[in-house]
């Protein structure tokens, strides 16, 4: 998380730091990443859930590697019936 937000030499800096991702100022102490966060839930991996937004508390959650795919800025949205999905969900359904 803080190598892609603030290390330009990062393989993923530009898909974050370059963009405009930033972490919380709280997060940049372990401690309170981990009060927030807690444990890493076995198969999970931390994720933003607005993958435009930055690494905060009401922004992140721990989530599974299907979750983490339907979530990326390239993916095809599509809404019907009121329900937002990326198309491989809806493909899936």
């Amino acid at each position: 998380m803080k190598k892609r937000c603030f290390n330009p030499t990062d393989f993923n800096y530009t898909n974050y730091g370059a963009r405009g991702i930033t972490v919380c100022p709280q997060w940049l102490d372990f401690q309170q990443f981990y009060a927030d966060m807690g444990e890493v839930p076995a198969g999970l991996t931390l994720d933003r859930v607005n993958n435009d937004g930055n690494y905060e508390p009401s922004n992140c959650r721990w989530a599974t590697q299907t979750e983490q795919q339907r979530n990326r800025r390239f993916n095809i949205s599509i809404t019907y019936q009121e329900q937002d999905k990326c198309l491989g969900e809806w493909c899936e359904i």
